[in-house]
């Protein structure tokens, strides 16, 4: 058993129990995505996570509880000790919690393309308009993400 100051940090709750009053459901089944460890972008892990919680046919009240609940299983390493270190109750909505994950591991995080980048995809010389414009689509949905007032969109 731990001892000291220190033991009761790991099992206060970072979140408010009033942004959690949904129990999990049964139901509810956590597929296996790899756990974050502060060595990748942070804000893909965030989109792999939001999307594997809410492919589980949940009703919209319970999708933030478990957002909530679940963020802790998915984290290892460098990610959980972060996450265990939270102070207790610090953490109002999931939002909050996604935006306190990605500041704190922004160094990991893809070097952002500029805005320029996506004027070099070209179209090659015997490349067909309509075979670029797919190529161009998917080359572009590969460029990192940026934040702009509140909202995450592709350049």
């Amino acid at each position: 058993m731990l001892k000291g100051p220190d033991s009761r940090k790991y099992t206060q709750l970072s979140f408010k129990p009033s942004a959690t009053p949904e129990l999990i459901p049964k139901r509810f089944k956590m597929t296996d995505i790899p756990k974050y460890d502060g060595t990748s972008d942070p804000q893909e892990h965030i989109t792999t996570y939001t999307t594997t919680v809410k492919g589980n046919d949940l009703a919209q009240h319970e999708i933030e509880s478990i957002l909530l609940k679940k963020f802790g299983k998915i984290l290892t390493k460098g990610a959980l000790t972060w996450y265990s270190l939270l102070p207790e109750h610090s953490i109002d909505s999931f939002e909050m919690l996604a935006d306190s994950f990605i500041k704190a591991h922004v160094g990991a995080r893809k070097v952002q393309a500029r805005k320029a980048d996506i004027f070099r995809i070209s179209q090659g010389e015997s490349e067909l308009l309509r075979e670029f414009v797919i190529r161009f689509q998917k080359e572009r949905m590969l460029l990192p993400a940026f934040r702009t007032s509140g909202q995450w969109r592709h350049l």
